[in-house]
Parts: structure tokens; C-alpha cells; sequence
């Protein structure tokens, strides 16, 4: 029997990391869990964030899960270290490859980050980049229309257009940055919008591929890579509305997904985080 590698998100928009996991690891088995019912994070104090993820982590770890994905830039910010030191099994975040990825890019070394308020506010971005390049100059901004856009699925049309036009505005004013980095996972969902908006002349960086490269490279350092050639049955869990979850998946896949049940999170006691 395959052994799953789990995938968590405060919602819909860890489907973009997932996405990019089953295709540079086909052989792999997923399964992914949404905590759509309290989404978003990014308002949320660090406290809650830590419990609500600890709550996943602890629903996924009974399903003999490999490895655990955190592709919510909030629970990364404020959990990684936690889990990655408590637990048992590899715990990769989103942000140090979409940092690597952004510097990558960028020629003047001057990069865009725009995330949730608590990933913002975190500094993790900042930080990640600086203890690459000291020379790196961060300009972030914190959108919190662009979750709550997402989740509802308007991803598209003249109200999707103003609502980023809107909320980009005092970045793109900046007009000193060469990259962009997406610091939450619902935001490649909106990409496009976001391109069009910034300009061509920006590089617009998702974490996805960095996360599933570094996923990839982890899996064959613990030997722990799947060889068996059986096609994968991946299982896709949400805590909210399943027809809206199915929705936004159906549209991002190439596939139609097969979202399994509605998740009640159990309480996870103070003393487990």
C-alpha cells in the first residue's frame, strides 16, 4: 500500500502547490485537507493558527502520512519550525522556495511579496530572502480581499479586475520592483489578474514548483520515493462547503477532482502546540 504525503491549507489555494506536487511527482499518493470552514488565516492571531493547524496535522498523521506540505503561507510562517521539529516525518513549508525561486529571477534585487495579513506581518518573506542576500530590498503588502475572492470563485470579469486593480494599487505605485512574489497559495489562482495588473515587465513567482522540487529531493535523501507504478487514488478533504471546494478544483485540474467528505476537526489540547 502506497504511503500519502499530506497536503494542508486553510482552504482552495493549496491546490495550486498540490497541483504542481502530482506532476513532478506522479508516482506519489496525496492527500489534501482545506480547512475552508475557517478561512481564512491570514486575520487570525498566531494562537488560532497554530491550534487550526495543529488540528489538520493531527487528522492527516492518522492516515500514515510520509510527509506533511504545509502550502499555507500563514501556518508556514507561524508553525514550520514547530512541526518540523516535533514530528517524525520530513515538514516542508512554501515560503524559503518561493524565496529562492524570487531571487533567482530578479535582476535589481528588488522583490514584490503581497500575502495574507499574518504572513505580512510575520516577515517571514523579508526574512527568508535576506539571509540569502543581504543586498535583497523587500517591498510587501498585504491584500485581504484576495482570499476571501478566491473561495467564493471570482476569478474572473470586471468586479475580479477592480478588486485587484484596487488592492495592488499602492505596490504597483512603488514601480521599483522586478519580481513578485504570490506569498499565499490562493493568489496562482488569480495570477493572470495579477499580471495584467502589474505589467509584463514584472516576474510574477508562485511557490509551487520550488515546494515540489524540494519535496522531490527530500523523498530521494530518505530513500523514500514511490516506485510503484499503480495509478495514485488521491484523496481531497475540505472543513467547509463541498460543492464550492469541488468548484474552484474542478477549475484548476485538468481532471475532475473527487472531493471525499466534510472534515470536523476534532480539539487539539493547549499542551499538543
Amino acid at each position: 500500500m502506497k504511503q500519502p504525503i499530506g497536503v494542508i491549507d486553510s482552504g482552495v489555494g493549496g491546490l495550486t502547490v498540490a497541483r504542481e506536487l502530482m506532476r513532478q511527482l506522479p508516482k506519489e499518493t496525496f492527500i489534501y485537507l482545506g480547512d475552508t470552514k475557517r478561512c481564512p488565516y491570514g486575520p487570525r492571531s498566531e494562537e488560532e493558527v497554530r491550534a487550526f493547524t495543529w488540528q489538520m496535522v493531527n487528522y492527516l498523521l492518522k492516515k500514515d502520512i510520509k510527509m506533511l506540505v504545509i502550502a499555507c503561507n500563514t501556518a508556514t510562517a507561524y508553525t514550520l519550525e514547530e512541526l518540523q521539529e516535533t514530528l517524525h516525518i520530513p515538514v516542508i513549508g512554501v515560503i524559503e522556495p518561493g524565496a529562492r525561486a524570487a531571487i533567482k529571477f530578479s535582476q535589481n534585487r528588488r522583490i514584490g511579496v503581497i500575502g495574507t495579513e499574518g504572513t505580512i506581518e510575520s516577515e517571514a518573506y523579508p526574512n527568508a530572502l535576506v539571509s540569502i542576500d543581504q543586498k535583497i530590498r523587500v517591498n510587501s503588502l498585504a491584500c485581504p480581499p484576495f482570499v476571501p475572492m478566491v473561495e467564493e470563485g471570482t476569478l474572473s470579469g470586471p468586479q475580479a479586475e477592480k478588486i485587484v486593480a484596487e488592492t495592488l494599487k499602492p505596490l504597483k505605485d512603488m514601480n521599483h520592483i522586478d519580481t513578485l512574489i504570490l506569498g499565499c497559495t490562493h493568489y496562482p489562482i488569480i495570477k493572470d489578474l495579477i499580471q495584467q495588473e502589474m505589467g509584463t515587465h514584472i516576474q510574477v513567482i508562485s511557490s509551487g514548483e520550488e515546494t515540489a522540487r524540494e519535496a522531490s529531493l527530500i523523498l530521494a535523501y530518505h530513500k523514500a520515493l514511490e516506485v510503484d507504478e499503480a495509478q495514485p487514488q488521491h484523496e481531497f478533504y475540505t472543513t467547509g462547503d463541498i460543492e464550492k471546494f469541488r468548484l474552484v478544483a474542478n477549475n484548476w485540474f485538468d481532471e475532475p477532482v473527487r472531493v471525499l467528505k466534510f472534515v470536523e476537526l476534532e480539539h487539539v489540547p493547549s499542551s499538543a502546540y
